[in-house]
């Protein structure tokens, strides 16, 4: 239970914060004056992508929460046997925080006016995603090759679950992402929509990159002082 407490209010502080940085809580009501004069009245041209984000990503974050929070109550008991994290682990996350990289800069490029750069970020974080899908799978044949099976251990039987959620919600996002590139390279969007699709895409893979290094805390078990103390604090 604490630490779904933890994990939610550390995800609706960061959809809070970013919340904020899209001047939601502005109220141009309130203002006098041209509409052109107002600051950051443009980021309030299309809120309903931002705010359907915004729940989105706390939704989503609600059902990791619960799967780590199952997680971290199975572990404690006796028939529980730690996974080996397989050393492709590190490399596939060097590449989903290459992603994330690449789609910030992207996001970058799109404020400058710098199309083809911003072309180019998509386009990379694009292929860092699905090389980190591939090596997902790789890891996967890897564990069974060596007898992990989903139903040998509760244990394996986790990591799947999490693997397998998370590699879905990126599959999703690389979906919406081949979409906001088919945009970009059509040239038929206007230069502010396609640059806050861009920062939307960035901030759904920034989300995702935060709950993989999560669950590989999970995994390695960094985070069982953690989750101890958690439940001493809420118990």
């Amino acid at each position: 239970m604490g630490s779904i407490v933890l994990f939610l209010a550390v995800v609706g502080i960061i959809a809070g914060w970013w919340l904020a940085r899209q001047r939601l809580t502005a109220k141009p009501w309130l203002e006098e004056g041209p509409l052109a004069e107002f600051p950051g009245a443009g980021a309030m041209a299309f809120p309903a992508q931002t705010v359907g984000l915004g729940i989105f990503l706390v939704v989503v974050g609600a059902l990791f929460a619960l799967v780590i929070s199952a997680y971290s109550v199975r572990m404690l008991m006796l028939d529980w046997r730690p996974l080996p994290v397989p050393d492709l682990l590190w490399f596939n996350t060097g590449l989903l925080v290459a992603s994330s990289v690449a789609l910030q800069v992207a996001y970058a490029s799109a404020k400058r006016l710098r199309p083809e750069d911003m072309k180019l970020g998509v386009l990379a974080a694009a292929s860092f995603a699905v090389l980190f899908l591939v090596g997902q799978v790789l890891a996967w044949l890897q564990l069974q090759k060596a007898g992990y099976f989903l139903a040998s251990n509760p244990a394996n039987a986790f990591f799947y679950l999490l693997a397998a959620l998370h590699g879905l919600h990126l599959s999703g996002g690389l979906v919406a992402l081949g979409r906001v590139g088919r945009k970009i390279w059509l040239g038929n969007e206007r230069r502010e929509r396609v640059r806050m699709l861009v920062g939307l895409c960035a901030a759904y893979w920034h989300f995702l990159l935060f709950i993989w290094l999560v669950v590989m805390a999970l995994l390695m078990g960094w985070a069982d002082d953690f989750i101890e103390l958690c439940g001493r604090l809420f118990t």
